[in-house]
C-alpha cells in the first residue's frame, strides 16, 4: 500500500472517529444524569468557551509558525546558502484571534443563526435514540433547496425534487419504524435542520467581514455564542446548575467529559478540511453517508435501540436520498462550470475547477 493511500486512509478514520465520538459523547452529557446535569445550554454553552479557547491557543501557535520559516531563511542567507522551501505548519492556516467590535456586531446575525443550530441540534440529540439521530435531522437539504429557491433565486431541477422526495420519505419512514418516537425530539431536530440551511446561507454573507477566513468566523462565533447563551443558561437552568453545585459540578469526571467534547467539536472542523483535501469534495459526503450509516447501526448494539423494518429502511432510505442528492449536485455543478470556461480549456483544469467551487 503506497504511503498516500495510507494518509487518506487514516485521514478517513480520523474523521470518523472523531464525528462519531463526538455525537456518543455528546448524547451522554444530554441524557446520562449519573454523568452530566439535565442542562442542555449549558453544557453547549461550555463547549462553545472551550472551542474559543481553542482558536485562542491554535492563533498564538500560528503566528510562531509564521515568525519561524523567515527565521531559518535569515540563517540560510548569512551562512551565504539558498534558503529550501519550508513547508507550512499546521497551525499555519489559524489566524490570530482578535475579537473586534465592529466586525463582532456584523457577524452577530449568523450568531444567532448559530446558537438556534446547536442549541436544537443537541435537543434533538437529548430527546431521540441515537439510531434515529440522522433520521431526524435529514430534512436539511430540504431546507437548503428551499430557502436556494426562495432567497437566492437558484432554480431547482426535477432531478433535484426527485432525490429530495426520497429523503422525504424516508424521513416519515425512519418516524413510523421509531418504537420510542419522540414528538418534541423530532421537532427539535427538524429546527436543527432549519438553523442548519440557514447557518451556510449566512456565513456566505459574512464571510467577507473575516477576509473569507473560516477559523477566524469560528472564533468570532463562538465568542458570540458564549454572550448570547449568559441569559438562556441563567433563566432557564440556573436553578438545575445551583442544584448539582455539590454533586456533577464537583466531579472530574463531568467536566472532563465536556472538555473532550469540546475539543471534538473544534476537531470536527479540522478533520473535514483534511479528507476534503485528502480525497475530494464528494468523496467526503459518500464518506459522511457511510459514516452515518454505520453511526446509527452501531447504536441498536451500543445504546440498545431496537431496531424495526421501518426503521432500518428508513435510515437508508434518507441515507440513499442525501448520497444520489450529493451526485445531482455535483453534476450539475460540472456541467454549469464546463459551459462558463472557454472551449479551449483542457478537461483537467474544468474539473479542478468545479471540484473546488462545491464544498
Amino acid at each position: 500500500m503506497s504511503d498516500n493511500a495510507v494518509y487518506i486512509a487514516s485521514v478517513v478514520a480520523t474523521y470518523w472517529f472523531v464525528s462519531i465520538s463526538m455525537v456518543y459523547l455528546n448524547k451522554v452529557l444530554m441524557s446520562n444524569e449519573a454523568v452530566s446535569i439535565p442542562a442542555p445550554l449549558f453544557v453547549t454553552w461550555y463547549q462553545c468557551i472551550i472551542t474559543a479557547l481553542i482558536c485562542c491557543a491554535a492563533g498564538k501557535c500560528g503566528e510562531r509558525s509564521h515568525r519561524t520559516p523567515s527565521a531559518y531563511a535569515a540563517v540560510a542567507q548569512q551562512e551565504g546558502e539558498s534558503a529550501a522551501p519550508v513547508k507550512p505548519s499546521f497551525f499555519a492556516q489559524f489566524p490570530k484571534a482578535e475579537y473586534a467590535l465592529s466586525v463582532a456586531t456584523r457577524i452577530f446575525p449568523l450568531s444567532i443563526v448559530f446558537v438556534g443550530m446547536i442549541t436544537f441540534n443537541n435537543l434533538c440529540l437529548k430527546w431521540v435514540a441515537v439510531s434515529f439521530y440522522n433520521v431526524a435531522r435529514s430534512l436539511t437539504i430540504v431546507f437548503n433547496v428551499f430557502f436556494s429557491r426562495t432567497l437566492l433565486g437558484i432554480p431547482t431541477s426535477y432531478r433535484t425534487l426527485l432525490c429530495l422526495g426520497v429523503v422525504i420519505i424516508g424521513f416519515f419512514l425512519g418516524s413510523k419504524g421509531e418504537i420510542d418516537f419522540s414528538l418534541k425530539g423530532t421537532v427539535a431536530g427538524l429546527c436543527s435542520s432549519l438553523f442548519v440551511s440557514l447557518n451556510s446561507i449566512y456565513t456566505k454573507k459574512v464571510l467577507p467581514a473575516v477576509d473569507d477566513n473560516h477559523w477566524r468566523l469560528t472564533f468570532y462565533n463562538n465568542v458570540n455564542a458564549c454572550i448570547l447563551f449568559i441569559p438562556l443558561v441563567a433563566y432557564f437552568e440556573g436553578s438545575i446548575i445551583l442544584g448539582a453545585l455539590n454533586q456533577q459540578l464537583k466531579t472530574a469526571t463531568f467536566w472532563s467529559a465536556m472538555t473532550v467534547a469540546g475539543f471534538f467539536g473544534f476537531s470536527i472542523g479540522i478533520v473535514t478540511v483534511l479528507q476534503i483535501k485528502a480525497t475530494s469534495p464528494l468523496s467526503h459526503n459518500i464518506s459522511g453517508t457511510a459514516k452515518a450509516a454505520v453511526q446509527s447501526m452501531m447504536a441498536f448494539y451500543i445504546w440498545g435501540n431496537e431496531a424495526t423494518v421501518y426503521g432500518v429502511i428508513g435510515i437508508f432510505t434518507v441515507l440513499g436520498g442525501s448520497l444520489l442528492y450529493t451526485f445531482v449536485k455535483m453534476n450539475e455543478n460540472n456541467r454549469q462550470n464546463m459551459t462558463s470556461k472557454p472551449a479551449a480549456m483542457p478537461a483537467s483544469e474544468s474539473n479542478e475547477a468545479s471540484t473546488s467551487s462545491k464544498v
